[in-house]
């Protein structure tokens, strides 16, 4: 009796960069579609400007395809390459304090892909939860990198405790103190930011 292979799985991360590492481009491209959303998801999340996160990812890509043999197996390769984007972003901010261009045209909210809404909501609930995406957003990029970093990858890139460790290159007992001060921060830029708002 033959075992037929099963094809239909797809390869993980540490099989395709393993692959690239061997001149293999089309894992290469695999990679590239695999984490092109998700990193600029988070680095605009982390950056509140699409072209800043647009740019970030780019030079993600790029590092990753003139740095292919820099990774080692002793790591997540998501780990890895969110460690990139994660250290490419925060140069991104120390740039941006000293230009001086920290202005509310900048957060970019007008770009819906990024956005975090309810696609069953009818057209006033929607514009309700854009809004309040404006507002969230707008709280997340108050917050010193420290603290809107490990909020991005847990509550919204949904990375586990581990994986945020390592990212940050801190012990499981700091992620979750630094993500509930960081949870507490983010509730009370928010709860300022509301009692601002005039009334309807």
């Amino acid at each position: 009796m033959t075992v037929e292979k099963d094809t239909t799985k797809s390869p993980s991360d540490e099989v395709l960069i393993k692959r690239f590492q061997d001149g293999d481009m089309y894992a290469y491209d695999l990679l590239v579609k695999r984490y092109k959303d998700p990193l600029m998801n988070f680095a605009y999340r982390f950056l509140g400007n699409t072209e800043e996160a647009e740019d970030v990812v780019q030079e993600t890509f790029l590092r990753l395809y003139r740095n292919k043999n820099a990774y080692r197996q002793i790591a997540k390769f998501s780990t890895w390459i969110y460690t990139i984007t994660g250290n490419l972003a925060k140069t991104e901010l120390r740039k941006r304090k000293r230009r001086k261009l920290m202005s509310i045209s900048d957060l970019g909210f007008e770009e819906k892909e990024y956005e975090i809404e309810d696609t069953k909501a009818d057209t006033e609930q929607g514009a309700e939860s854009a809004l309040q995406e404006k507002y969230i957003q707008k709280a997340i990029d108050e917050l010193p990198p420290r603290f809107k970093q490990v909020i991005i990858l847990r509550d919204i890139q949904e990375l586990s405790y581990e994986e945020v460790g390592k990212i940050i290159k801190a012990p499981l007992g700091t992620v979750k103190s630094r993500l509930n001060r960081a949870r507490l921060k983010l509730q009370e830029k928010l709860e300022s930011i509301w009692e601002k708002q005039p009334e309807s």
